[in-house]
């Protein structure tokens, strides 16, 4: 294990205890192999300076230019006479200025005369409508003749741009790698022999120095080649490890009686299932009907029947004698789904019961905000085995809830969900149950391969017969106010036709909102106005342009009877307009609601108002979606709300979303606790990459499930998988 030991080393003994401060401070590095992995994040060549005219306001840039200008203006201040020095830098098209106040003019004066090359870094701001870098900090860039002995590691033809902070600048990042590298040499190779020579990849040390010190543009590429593939690979191997594991686990076996429950449900559908859901219910049937438990993935668009394919499975269990739970992220809809569970099934729904069907179960639902009596019975039934379906929140997780036989669990819209709660379900069976994983975000494959590798994957992409098409359109509410005004119009035309329309804000409104704002939202202070809010839109259609129809609220702090008793209304037909949050996000079923305005449209994200859209054009009449913004129309945020309103295909537009996010939010950094383990490889641009690691993975794992064979990659299998991640990796 000596080989792992150098870049184990805490950066306080090779770099010294202040260097070392700074930089776990400032970017989470605590020992040589976290400094080793961090990588460049650019290059910039010797002779070549930066573009200056797209530099990103607010943001700490690192930029290589020439002095074109540098002078001292004298002012008199409220503290008497002062300095400012102005430098402006230049790309040879584009100009930036940067200034210097008081004491701190000498040393830039000196040292940036006219025709000087430096690397400057600081954060962008405005001033006077330009942009400009105050009291920068700069490394010179000499002559080839003293560049090494003047800046050390900037004697090279590519100088290594590293993702920097205001504490600690590139250079100095630069330096203190200088100071590490050796230690690259030591540096144990997740790779095996075989696949790294048939592959024709580089050498770990050699990639590591290659990344840090390349000569050519060449040694970079083969550098994060080769980077690319340590990543893929021990993420993989990690992920076909957890499926193997899953292999091992014993689980009972549920086949669906000839002619029971299922046959029975079949047989009352008033309509033909869709080819998707008959390819996706045999391949879960098929996975229910073996020793080991299932791990899928069931994805499909908004609206594509992925309720019904569950609710089969769910009644393929209870004919095996089985029971089965699905958990939902909310009370709203847990409520949603009880409802429409039992109104599908009918008479099968109320076994045991008076009038209900022998061959029937009793479908309960549980939730925190139940009644002692209800709750008491429902978890009766469930500890008895009466209740063959059991639909509910978290409230399932808790210790007191007993099962008689635990067969299946659907998880709906598995993102809502962490790890334990998951996993404290499955342990309720005698046996660990089969899952299955529902979500209604379309998932890129190489997402779906990285984040939920360990499941397998089954996709809807079919919309059911009598679906209607949804029309979007984005309503610029600064630029043109009419249009707003045609919105509500439209809403209103809707109404009369006969149907019903949502609204939906960011955020409730409410006293606890504000308190709540007050304390935190330093971010809004920039804003020229909160985020609109559900009780005052509410408040102003009542008494404006939707005056006369029959508004109701819905938000996540309502009581939950409340709430119920809202959507009640609504899908009766009772309520005209629902004013809500987006607490109707996933699940809400109204098939007479046809039109959707989204408030603020551009504080959601793009997979969100795919989401929310996705409630309306449910039954026959075609759906009308309306995305209200005051963003100006050159904004990325606008941009964005036309990509929404230009495609209904959601894997398009989850692959725009992920376009526009962090890498490490792909992977759910904030949900597990540690950095991102990816910093070269792209899940959306790296396909090839993650399928052949997949492949390659699964090989190495099926021969040698404890990598008894690998060291160096159990090694780095465990340092680069902290606790939290191979428990958050297990998610599915």
């Amino acid at each position: 294990m000596d080989d792992v030991s150098a870049l184990d080393v805490p950066l306080t003994k090779s770099l010294g205890p202040a260097t070392a401060k700074v930089m776990a401070e400032a970017l989470d590095l605590h020992t040589v192999g976290d400094l080793l992995h961090h990588y460049p994040r650019r290059y910039a060549e010797r002779g070549e300076l930066t573009t200056l005219s797209d530099l990103p306001l607010d943001e700490h840039v690192t930029v290589v230019a020439q002095v074109a200008d540098a002078r001292v203006h004298t002012f008199n201040g409220s503290k008497g006479r002062g300095q400012r020095l102005e430098v402006t830098i230049t790309d040879g098209y584009g100009r930036l200025q940067l200034v210097f106040f008081g004491k701190g003019v000498h040393k830039p004066h000196h040292d940036l005369p006219p025709g000087t090359r430096a690397m400057f870094a600081g954060k962008v701001s405005l001033f006077n409508r330009r942009l400009q870098l105050a009291h920068p900090s700069y490394e010179l860039l000499r002559g080839d003749g003293d560049a090494a002995e003047a800046a050390g590691s900037w004697a090279g033809a590519l100088i290594p741009i590293y993702p920097a902070t205001t504490k600690l600048e590139s250079w100095k990042i630069s330096k203190a790698v200088d100071a590490v590298l050796p230690a690259a040499a030591d540096a144990a190779d997740p790779l095996p022999d075989a696949l790294r020579e048939g592959r024709g990849l580089a050498e770990l040390p050699d990639a590591l120095r290659l990344i840090h010190r390349p000569r050519t543009k060449a040694d970079v590429a083969a550098a994060r080649e080769r980077l690319k593939w340590d990543e893929a690979f021990v993420l993989q191997v990690a992920l076909a490890r957890r499926r193997h594991a899953d292999t091992q686990l014993p689980a009972v076996p549920r086949r669906p009686a000839p002619d029971g429950l299922l046959t029975a449900f079949d047989a009352t559908l008033p309509f033909t299932l869709t080819d998707g859901q008959n390819k996706v219910s045999k391949e879960i049937f098929d996975d229910l009907a073996t020793d080991h438990p299932m791990h899928r993935l069931l994805q499909g668009e908004v609206g594509s029947g992925k309720t019904m394919v569950a609710l089969r499975a769910m009644l393929a269990v209870v004919d095996a004698g089985g029971q089965a739970a699905m958990l939902a992220p909310t009370e709203v809809l847990a409520q949603q789904h009880h409802r429409s569970v039992t109104e599908m099934m009918g008479e099968l729904a109320e076994g045991g019961m008076l009038g209900g069907s022998e061959r029937g179960t009793k479908v309960v639902l549980l939730t925190g905000s139940m009644g002692t009596a209800a709750r008491r019975q429902a978890l009766l039934d469930l500890v008895t085995g009466e209740a063959g379906i059991v639909i509910g929140t978290h409230a399932l997780i808790e210790d007191k809830v007993r099962f008689h036989d635990l067969g299946l669990v659907v998880v709906d819209e598995q993102h809502r969900f962490g790890v334990e709660q998951r996993d404290a379900l499955r342990g309720k069976g005698k046996q660990p149950p089969h899952l299955l994983v529902m979500t209604a975000t379309p998932i890129p494959r190489t997402v779906a391969m990285t984040v939920f590798g360990d499941l397998e994957t089954s996709v809807l992409d079919q919309l059911p017969a009598g679906r209607s098409p949804i029309a979007s359109h984005v309503v610029p509410a600064a630029d043109k106010p009419h249009f707003l005004a045609r919105a509500w119009e439209r809403v209103r035309e809707e109404v009369q036709n006969g149907h019903q329309a949502y609204v939906v804000c960011p955020r409730i409104g409410d006293e606890e909102d504000q308190k709540k704002k007050a304390r935190g939202a330093k971010e809004d202070e920039a804003e020229k106005r909160p985020p609109l809010a559900v009780l005052d839109v509410a408040e102003k259609l009542r008494a404006g342009p939707l005056a006369g129809l029959r508004i109701a609220v819905l938000h996540g702090r309502m009581h939950p009877d409340d709430k119920d008793e809202v959507m009640r209304g609504f899908a009766a037909g009772e309520l005209d307009v629902l004013v809500a949050t987006t607490v109707i996000e996933v699940g809400v079923n109204v098939p007479n609601a046809t039109a959707m305005v989204i408030m603020d449209a551009d504080r959601f994200g793009v997979s969100q108002l795919h989401q929310l859209r996705g409630r309306v054009g449910r039954g026959s009449a075609p759906g009308l979606c309306l995305l209200v913004t005051e963003m100006p129309g050159a904004s990325p945020a606008r941009q964005r709300l036309g990509a929404v309103a230009a495609t209904l295909d959601g894997f398009e537009l989850s692959r725009i979303d992920l376009e526009q996010r962090r890498e490490g939010d792909v992977l759910g950094q904030a949900q597990s606790g540690v950095r991102s383990s990816l910093r070269v490889l792209t899940v959306i641009d790296d396909e090839e990459v993650i399928a052949a690691a997949r492949e390659e993975a699964t090989a190495v794992v099926l021969a040698d499930p404890d990598l008894t064979a690998h060291p160096g990659l159990r090694t780095t299998l465990d340092a680069l998988l902290s606790e939290e991640r191979e428990e958050y990796l297990e998610k599915g």
